[in-house]
């Protein structure tokens, strides 16, 4: 037969066409292995209720702007990929790509926000670049004129939804903070000030976040906000350390509203960040966030008021003073039986 091999026995050809035919199958299988990650990939179940901006400034000089751009794809690529953000609620602005990041554009991506978005929608907006203060005003570096906070408050004002977390991860973005701040919404800043204006690496430490397993630090197979953010401010903290050098950025986290920024969980900040979470929960487990949310929040209130009777406790009667000392232990002593019930 032309084509096979010349010492082939004739007597073999059944047994040939048999081999050649599983040999083929085989192939088609593995082929198919190999194209099947693509398509579990494209039918990857996505949370339609998350949304997403990222802003990518421009960089000023080369460098800066290869990186920014990096960051911004890496971030778009965790965000699709382990997040189940749904790529057609993910808007990028960009220096050199278009939408660019200018200021119309920036109003017309929020505009279009406005009217998609509704109250049970979360929104993240994700800042990455170069930021100034001119000690009065704090700005965000766009293509052509920049944008205030005061402006960009007025942006997310005007949104349906409350459920807005930002994350203004440029230099001089600690003035953010004030502008921003409002209830139900997470506000992080890469500085603590406007006064830190050297470029930042916060953003590659809260992508480098995204990526680790270690991040999920109470193991409840979930990242939170606030989880992210705590280990990304280790990581920067960490990066000046090992190079002996003096660190210019202080990253600050505000979600009660009072526009007072803090790196940790503490006076009633980050309940709010710890109970929001970048990936995405069931019905069930959403339930149970809030409900530990609502734990801690009143324990935080509890101990607030211990702490503020104790400092009046020289202008009290005594046995106003012993039984309001009481009433107050009593109810801290409910609300962290009910924690650890909770497994929180």
């Amino acid at each position: 037969m032309k084509g096979w091999p010349e010492d082939m026995p004739q007597k073999g050809t059944k047994d040939f066409l048999h081999r050649t035919s599983l040999a083929q199958k085989s192939f088609c299988a593995f082929c198919a292995f190999l194209w099947l990650p693509a398509v579990v990939l494209a039918q990857r179940p996505v949370d339609p209720n998350k949304f997403a901006v990222i802003i990518n400034g421009p960089g000023g000089e080369i460098a800066y702007a290869q990186q920014f751009e990096e960051w911004t794809a890496k971030l778009r690529s965790r965000l699709t990929e382990k997040f189940e953000f749904d790529a057609k609620n993910i808007r990028v602005l960009s220096e050199k790509d278009a939408p660019k990041a200018t200021a119309d554009e920036v109003k017309k991506t929020f505009a279009e926000l406005k009217s998609q978005l509704d109250a049970n929608n979360v929104l993240f907006v994700f800042l990455i670049g170069h930021g100034s203060f001119d000690g009065k005003e704090a700005k965000f570096n766009l293509v052509g004129p920049d944008l205030s906070a005061s402006e960009y408050n007025v942006l997310l004002s005007a949104l349906p939804t409350h459920r807005v977390v930002v994350f203004n991860m440029a230099s001089a973005s600690g003035e953010f903070i004030k502008g921003l701040a409002a209830k139900g919404r997470i506000v992080i800043t890469a500085t603590r000030n406007g006064q830190e204006t050297n470029a930042t690496r916060f953003a590659g430490f809260f992508i480098a976040a995204l990526n680790a397993t270690d991040a999920d630090t109470d193991q409840d197979g979930h990242v939170s906000v606030l989880e992210a953010f705590v280990y990304a401010n280790r990581l920067t903290e960490d990066f000046y350390k090992r190079a002996g050098r003096l660190a210019t950025e202080h990253a600050l986290l505000d979600d009660n509203g009072d526009g007072v920024g803090h790196d940790k969980l503490e006076a009633g900040e980050g309940l709010l960040a710890r109970a929001t979470y970048l990936d995405s929960l069931s019905v069930d487990e959403a339930a149970a966030t809030a409900a530990a949310g609502r734990l801690m929040k009143e324990r935080t209130r509890l101990e607030g008021e211990i702490e503020q009777l104790i400092a009046r406790k020289a202008n009290m009667p005594e046995p106003e003073y012993e039984a309001t000392l009481e009433r107050l232990f009593i109810e801290l002593a409910k609300v962290n039986r009910s924690i650890k019930q909770a497994g929180t």
